[in-house]
Parts: structure tokens; C-alpha cells; sequence
């Protein structure tokens, strides 16, 4: 209720009082003049607020500085739009569009007839700097719909002006101003330029389509980095170096995994090791599974639309979806396994004993995506996932979602992760089921991760389109994140597509469906583990656990002889009798991230030993033939076999 007193609540409980409208600054001023020095932005009942707007109620709030987790959005918020201002100056024809912030940085979007180049992007870089030493004022000003319309259509700028008229009518249009450049923004803003500092980084251009349609204008697309400090900054350049020699495409070329190629765009090719790394981690999973009761099936990739219809997923992704006409009918590769398992469940009479049934299949799954977003095994068009769905009564929900859990953080550990983080994702705006249905779905699953003793982040609006998900987050060994897998509680399609048990009143009732998957897709995870290991995987995961080679050729049929029962041991065992000098081939191996090489010279060949050398390591150990098989045997065991 507006009052002509103003109460301000701070985040220690302590409330500061005004005759009337207030700013953030003034109250940052208040408390005193080092907040007010250090002061970004003011956050106002959960929502961030430029320091110069008007508080005209009483409210909750904090002020952001430097030190806070919010300030990194502001500030590669405003590099973008310093980065736009510095476009203008330097080349007055280009046409600015959207320049939103990203993960790690910021981009904008540009439409130049003219390539921007490398030596352009030192350029724009350097007078970005400028603008930010100029300290320019940044002011919100709040405009009449049209005029903002005339405004950038007079300046040429027919992007902005087509923006601002597909806003809905009665919403307010907010322009920013620093310096003689203005631009359509919703804010909130740094109180000027100079607060942004120096941790930014231009790094590279890129084509991007307007407003992400290929039917529309290419533009050309810079993006840049910003962080709170220079030893941020630092730390980002540095991680994206070793990023890059862990990129699991150059890897894949180096060790002779897998490869693409136009003919199939989107759809890996796996060469002899890389397919071994893929049996490994799947069965792996499938005897993890077996041990927490999934049945596995298989079910067809190509199926009658009417299917995808009546799931919903016609509607939801049919522009992913690959279709083939054939006899009058249409068919479509599926993009996904859960229309497919309710078949089988829906087969035979189920009844409540016979719950929870838990169906797994290591299905192969085709969509459709852009050629501009494909990135080798992390975005293709062909994947398997480790798909499986759990048909339970309402009241199995929270014990099935305890050993989901309980099951997936173990997965996780034995392939190297230590860390997973639990995102809780909520109802879409477009949504299949009433809300009475995903009040339900969404209250089943808060408590069944509460039960499972998780603790986890909301992610509002991300759910799927039949119902709430947990997504699960991985941190590889550079720190960055990937989100693998996910568990959906689902009321909608078991109803869609006249799922029924018989409960113990002998009347029939709707199983809930948990869709859930540990890894995601194998591809992806694959290409994950490629770059957290940077191809130097433990023993059980490498596809050449050893190779033995000789000195000289005189040790080759002792050579034989150790590769031969190397793999009547079970290993993944190469020999290499090539005739060149012992430290070549050990560095070549080396090179190919092969664990371990047993080296035989004339003394080893006459004592039956073998000399091991380790991947990464200096040190090397001679050991008796039978003492080091056995010993690489215990070591190369897969986890839980």
C-alpha cells in the first residue's frame, strides 16, 4: 500500500524510514559512504533496481556491490552495451539489435555488410576502454511506445524500432542513455560507465540469424567475457585454455575415436576404441541397472505419427522430428523412448503387486537440430540414451525417487565425479495436464528429494511439458558444468495414452511415470569424459589398457608371447614389433593416452619380466610377467562387476 512514509527492510532485519520516495543510492549514501562508493545496484524485494529509480513503498532490500554473485550479470549486462556504443562510434552504418548477457560474458548482435575482423575486434576492445574511463552517466528514461518507435526508425535503426513494436501495448518502454548512445533496455544499469572497470575480454565473432529464425537477416554476433576483477578474468582465459587441449574433438581425432562427415551431419561415426569406451559405459550401466531391478527392452525407431499425437510430442517437437511417408502414412524416427515404453507396459494386465515396474532401454533417438548448434559429440542429431521409466502407485513415488537418487550418485562417482548439484525445474508456460494435475505432480516430487535428503536450486519454468524434473549437474575436473541427468514425476501421459493397473479394490487406476536418465545421452556423456579425463581415462574405461613392445627385434617373440596372454587375461592389449627406437614408441604411445606399456629388453625376455611404464608418471617398476597380468586384471576391473 503507498504511504507517504517509505520503510526500507536490510537484509540484517534492521529497517531505515523515509518522509517519502527514496533511492538506492541515497540509502547506500546513508548507510554510509563506503557502500555508496562500492554500490552497483539495489535489489528490491527479489527484483534488482537501478540505484537511481525511486523506492515509493515499503519493501525489502539489499545493495549489490562488487563482491556479489548478482554483480557479475550487471556487469556483463553493461559490457554489451559499452561494447554497442563502441560499434556505433567506430562504425556509425551498423544497425545494433539485442545484446543480452550469457554464461561467463555477454554478446550483441550487429547487422554490417562488412565482416567484422580480429584486428576490428582490438579496435572495438580498445574503445570500449575508453568509454569506461570516460565515466559516462547512465540514465534510465522511461518513453511513449511510438515515439521510441520514430525515434530509432529516424536513426536507421529498424531492428530496435521492429522490437519495440512487438511489445504488448501498455508495457512500459525503458531506454538507456550513456554518453550520446541510447538503447532499449529493460535494466537494471550500473550507475555509469566506469563502474564496469577493466576484467572484460572481446573473443570472437560469429553469424547469428535474427531473433534465431535461418528465414531471417545473418548477423554478425560478438562475443566478449566480464568479470568482477582481473583475477577473474585470469582464471576464465586460463580455463579456457585448458579447455581447449581437452577438447574432446581434437582428442577424438588424436586417439582415433570417432569422426563426422557431411553425409551423415550430426551423426558420429565411432572408429574400433571409441566404440570400446561406449560398451564399456554401457555395460557398466546395465548390469547397475540389473542390480536396481530394471527389466530392459528394446522398442522400434520408426513409429506411425498418430503415436506421437496422441502423447502430445507431435505438437511439442515436431520440428525436431525426422519423417518418412510410406504406404499413406506417416512415420517419424523417434526423438524419444517414453510413448514407447507405455506400449509395453500397456500389454499385458498390470496389477498393484506387480508395482513398481521398471522398464530400461538403451534407445536410439534422432532430432532434428540446426546445423549451426551441433558440437560434436556434446549436440548431434543421432544419440542413445540411458532412457528408462518407472510405472509406480502414488505412494512408491518418494521411495523410487530415493533410490533414483541414490543410484545416480553412485554412477557419478565411479566414472569421477564428486560433485552434483540438484536443480528443481517447475511447470512451462506451454504445459500438457490441468493445475490441479501439476500442483500434484510438482508437491510429490519437493517431497520425495526432501525425503532423499538433496538440497537443490529452483529452475522455474523449466520442467517438461508433461511434468516437474530434477535436473542433475556434474562438475568436471576444470570446474565447468554439465547437466546430465534428469527425473520426471508424470501424471500426464500415462493418461494420454490409457495407462491402467488393477489396485487392490480391483478397480483400475493410473501409474504415475518417473522418466529418468543418469547419463543423459552416451554420446554427450562420452565427450564429457573425454574432456574430464582429458583422454587419460582410469584403466577400466581406456580402449588399449597396455601395450607391450620390445627393445629390439630380438625380443619379439617374447613380445608375442606377453600379448598373448595379456589378452587371454581379458585386457585390452596392442603389441608393436616396429622397428624403431624404444623411447619413439613409448612417446608415441604415451601420446595416445595408453595407461600403461610393458617394455621387454634381452633381460626381461630371459627372466620372464616385463618393465611397466605408466601414463603421466616418470617412474617405471620391473615386476614378474604373471605379477604385473595379475596385477593390471584387479586394476582394470569396471566398477561393481
Amino acid at each position: 500500500m503507498k504511504t507517504d512514509q517509505v520503510s526500507l527492510t536490510l537484509p540484517d532485519g534492521s529497517i531505515r524510514t523515509y518522509p517519502g520516495a527514496v533511492t538506492g543510492l541515497t540509502l547506500a549514501e546513508d548507510i554510509g559512504p563506503g557502500l555508496a562508493k562500492a554500490a552497483l545496484a539495489i535489489m528490491v524485494n527479489g527484483e534488482q533496481w537501478d540505484l537511481s529509480r525511486e523506492i515509493t513503498e515499503d519493501a525489502e532490500v539489499s545493495i549489490i556491490t562488487r563482491k556479489d554473485e548478482e554483480a557479475l550479470e550487471l556487469l556483463r549486462h553493461d559490457a554489451a552495451h559499452v561494447l554497442a556504443e563502441a560499434v556505433k562510434e567506430l562504425y556509425p552504418d551498423t544497425q545494433v539489435t539485442i545484446g543480452p548477457a550469457i554464461e561467463n560474458g555477454f554478446y550483441y548482435d550487429f547487422a554490417r555488410k562488412e565482416p567484422f575482423t580480429p584486428e576490428d575486434l582490438e579496435k572495438i576492445e580498445a574503445r570500449m576502454r575508453e568509454i569506461v574511463e570516460r565515466d559516462e552517466e547512465i540514465i534510465r528514461e522511461v518513453w511513449d511506445r511510438d515515439e521510441a518507435i520514430d525515434f530509432f526508425r529516424n536513426m536507421g535503426e529498424e531492428y530496435k524500432a521492429e522490437i519495440i513494436a512487438d511489445i504488448p501495448p501498455g508495457e512500459a518502454i525503458t531506454l538507456y542513455r550513456q554518453g550520446d548512445f541510447i538503447d532499449l533496455c529493460r535494466g537494471p544499469h550500473l550507475p555509469s560507465t566506469k563502474k564496469l572497470g577493466d576484467a572484460f575480454k572481446l573473443m570472437k565473432v560469429a553469424g547469428a540469424y535474427w531473433r534465431g529464425d535461418s528465414r531471417n537477416e545473418m548477423l554478425q554476433r560478438i562475443y566478449g567475457t566480464a568479470w568482477r576483477d582481473k583475477k577473474e578474468l585470469k582464471a576464465y582465459l586460463a580455463r579456457l585454455e585448458e579447455a581447449e587441449k581437452r577438447d574432446h574433438r581434437r582428442l577424438g581425432r588424436e586417439m582415433n575415436l570417432f569422426h563426422f562427415q557431411e553425409e551423415a551431419a550430426g551423426m558420429p561415426f565411432w572408429h574400433p576404441k571409441g566404440w570400446t569406451i561406449y560398451q564399456q559405459v554401457e555395460a557398466y550401466i546395465r548390469r547397475k541397472q540389473i542390480q536396481h531391478g530394471y527389466k530392459e527392452i528394446r522398442t522400434p525407431q520408426l513409429v506411425d505419427r498418430k503415436l506421437w499425437e496422441m502423447s502430445g510430442h507431435w505438437d511439442k517437437f515436431r520440428e525436431h522430428m525426422y519423417t518418412s511417408d510410406s504406404e499413406e502414412r506417416v512415420f517419424a524416427l523417434k526423438p524419444m523412448n517414453c510413448p514407447c515404453h507405455v506400449q509395453v507396459f500397456n500389454q499385458r494386465l498390470v496389477s498393484y503387486r506387480d508395482l513398481p515396474l521398471r522398464l530400461a532401454e538403451f534407445g536410439c533417438c534422432h532430432r532434428y537440430e540446426p546445423s549451426g548448434a551441433l558440437h560434436g559429440l556434446m549436440r548431434v542429431r543421432s544419440f542413445t540414451q540411458d532412457d528408462a521409466h518407472i510405472f509406480c502407485r502414488e505412494d512408491q513415488i518418494t521411495s523410487e525417487t530415493i533410490a533414483f537418487c541414490r543410484m545416480l550418485l553412485e554412477v557419478y562417482e565411479d566414472f569421477g565425479f564428486q560433485n552434483v548439484r540438484v536443480k528443481f525445474s517447475d511447470r512451462p508456460e506451454l504445459r500438457a495436464g490441468s493445475d490441479e494435475i501439476w500442483d500434484k505432480a510438482e508437491q510429490a516430487l519437493k517431497d520425495a528429494v526432501n525425503a532423499a535428503g538433496l538440497d537443490y536450486t529452483l529452475n522455474p519454468g523449466e520442467g517438461a511439458f508433461y511434468g516437474p524434473k530434477l535436473e542433475f549437474v556434474l562438475t568436471d575436473t576444470i570446474g565447468r558444468d554439465w547437466q546430465c541427468g534428469t527425473f520426471q514425476v508424470d501424471f500426464v501421459l500415462p493418461e494420454r495414452l490409457d495407462a491402467s493397473y488393477i489396485g487392490s479394490d480391483n478397480d483400475k487406476h493410473r501409474p504415475v511415470m518417473l522418466h529418468r536418465a543418469i547419463l543423459g545421452s552416451f554420446e554427450r556423456f562420452i565427450g564429457i569424459l573425454i574432456e574430464h579425463y582429458a583422454g587419460r581415462f582410469p584403466l577400466w574405461l581406456a580402449p588399449v589398457q597396455v601395450v607391450v613392445t620390445g627393445i629390439t627385434s630380438d625380443q619379439d617373440d617374447y613380445v608375442r608371447s606377453v600379448y598373448e596372454q595379456l589378452l587371454a587375461a581379458g585386457l585390452r592389449a596392442e603389441m608393436d614389433l616396429r622397428n624403431e627406437k624404444i623411447n619413439y614408441k613409448v612417446r608415441e604411445h604415451s601420446h595416445a593416452k595408453v595407461p600403461a606399456i610393458f617394455v621387454a629388453g634381452a633381460r626381461e625376455a630371459e627372466k620372464n619380466t616385463v618393465t611397466i611404464r605408466r601414463l603421466g608418471s616418470k617412474e617405471q617398476e620391473t615386476l614378474d610377467l604373471n605379477e604385473a597380468i595379475h596385477k593390471l586384471v584387479q586394476e582394470a576391473a569396471a566398477p561393481g562387476s
